[in-house]
């Protein structure tokens, strides 16, 4: 009736309708409960929408499907993987079964209906077809997919490294060391670690060889929530082999060689002698003498190293040759070496984050590290003319330049439309040669507000980590930034003219003069 309410003579016909309304949501509640299809997933049947969306997205994973319900399975999955590639990646579902849908897979010329489980699933990167997903239909292989689309498949995808006990999460590391009771060898990875990529055939036929013996495991511990794991095990460098026996990490396994039959044997071939306890020329520190070595020597090179790491391996036969000839150069500096894994405090007093760490001291205090010497020769070379620290330092020297550090490095930048940082090491003649010029342009752009040119000191304190972070290798270098912002990498020569011409274009002082 027109009062919306049934009269006697409809009341039947108003029943019927209210039962089939019930029917129809009960029956939609079903369908929506047992697909349970996350409103992440795009729903796309119209063309024009799903050029659009490749267009405005960039990674886009698309499930086509014969009829509505041949894609339940995997619109389930597929849910759940939306919701953890939230913000990196797209999934779409075209129904190729309605009217709609089965235009636009006839313009796409994708037809579901040809695969056996009635569905399809294509990626999409950067407004065009990718590749057809074929990597494994679970829940970890499509996430690593949509956040990686061109990287490498996860290990345990690979049917060849089934003998491998592939471990995700720490629980489950700790589940295996507890209740495995024949040896254990990890392999603790990342996924883009190429020496990685190059062992794990060699792994893959150890552990199948070796099965019923021993328990060969791989763990991907790239990931941040695994840095406290690396810590406890010194997982410095990937790969990091570590053996334990019932649940007890014994050691560190580097002699793997180049062949499965050395990873068969994860037992050391020999005790390896600390080096401390070798007959070695150079002079072994703990945390207790430290202090007292630097006192009694006023000028001292020591290598901070851990006995896993392999580039100290390789260095250590060179500095020991280098110190048993270093007398007969009447040097006053030694040379001098410290196990900061066990000599701990020392190693976090002077910030000890890499080996080996070559650092000089001079009456006790920390001068500057030394990150390019590795060779007897390179060592040798540095020792006579170990220099003392300079009467004035550049940063003392009344200048234009800005010296800055890790603590008002950014904040300084920001305020400086066009900046010039000379990254530096005092000890560095390139470094030495460059600062007259590099002081008269930032004299003769001291008063322009929107140009300076700063320097920063990569041995001091904390700006080692910045210097890293800048992408500085090699000293000096000159890095242009724009209010704190990355511009360029200045490569040019380092004369004054040179360093002027740079920032003449920008500055005010238009009169001035290349060669000045």
């Amino acid at each position: 009736s027109a009062n919306g309410q049934c009269s006697v003579s409809n009341s039947d016909l108003c029943g019927r309708l209210r039962c089939l309304s019930r029917f129809c949501q009960v029956w939609l509640a079903a369908v929506l409960e047992a697909v349970k299809v996350s409103p992440l997933i795009e729903k796309v049947s119209d063309h024009k929408d799903f050029k659009k969306l490749l267009r405005t997205r960039t990674n886009v994973l698309v499930l086509y499907t014969k009829t509505d319900s041949s894609g339940d399975p995997q619109l389930k999955l597929l849910s759940d993987v939306a919701q953890s590639v939230k913000g990196q990646g797209t999934i779409a579902w075209v129904n190729c079964g309605d009217t709609e849908g089965r235009k636009l897979c006839k313009k796409v010329k994708v037809d579901p209906s040809s695969k056996g489980v009635g569905a399809e699933l294509l990626h999409y990167k950067d407004g065009s077809f990718h590749t057809e997903y074929n990597r494994p239909a679970t829940f970890k292989s499509m996430v690593a997919f949509l956040k990686d689309p061109s990287g490498p498949a996860l290990w345990e995808e690979n049917p060849e490294a089934k003998d491998i006990v592939h471990i995700e999460t720490e629980k489950d590391f700790r589940r295996l060391l507890k209740k495995e009771e024949r040896p254990v060898l990890m392999m603790f990875y990342a996924p883009w670690c190429g020496v990685c990529k190059r062992m794990q055939p060699l792994f893959q036929k150890a552990a199948t060889e070796t099965k019923g013996r021993y328990v060969l495991a791989g763990m991907n511990v790239h990931p941040s929530e695994f840095d406290g794991l690396k810590q406890e095990y010194n997982v410095k460098g990937y790969p990091t082999f570590c053996y334990f026996e019932k649940g007890k990490f014994l050691h560190h396994y580097e002699d793997y060689g180049a062949s499965a039959k050395d990873i068969e044997h994860p037992y050391p071939k020999t005790p390896e002698v600390p080096w401390s306890e070798s007959e070695s020329p150079v002079f072994h520190l703990t945390d207790a003498t430290f202090d007292s070595f630097l006192e009694e020597h006023p000028a001292a090179l020591v290598m901070f190293y851990a006995p896993w790491c392999g580039h100290c391996k390789k260095m250590k036969p060179e500095y020991d040759e280098a110190a048993e000839f270093h007398p007969l150069l009447q040097s006053p500096g030694v040379l001098a070496a410290m196990d900061t894994t066990i000599h701990k405090a020392t190693g976090e007093r002077f910030k000890i984050s890499g080996f080996p760490t070559m650092k000089y001291f001079e009456k006790g205090q920390d001068m500057y590290a030394l990150p390019q010497l590795r060779s007897k020769d390179g060592i040798l070379d540095f020792i006579p003319q170990a220099p003392p620290a300079p009467e004035q330092s550049w940063e003392d020297k009344p200048s234009s330049v800005s010296h800055l550090g890790t603590e008002d490095f950014r904040e300084a930048l920001k305020k400086k439309k066009h900046a010039l940082v000379m990254f530096y090491a005092p000890w560095c003649p390139h470094c030495k040669s460059s600062v007259p010029h590099f002081t008269a342009a930032a004299d003769t752009f001291k008063d322009d507000r929107k140009i300076a040119y700063a320097a920063v000191d990569c041995t001091k304190g904390q700006n080692h980590d910045l210097c890293k972070q800048e992408g500085v290798e090699g000293y000096p270098t000159f890095i242009h930034f724009n209010y704190g912002k990355f511009a360029e990498k200045y490569n040019g020569d380092r004369g004054v003219s040179h360093f002027l011409f740079l920032f003449s274009k920008f500055s005010k002082l238009s009169e001035v003069r290349q060669g000045e």
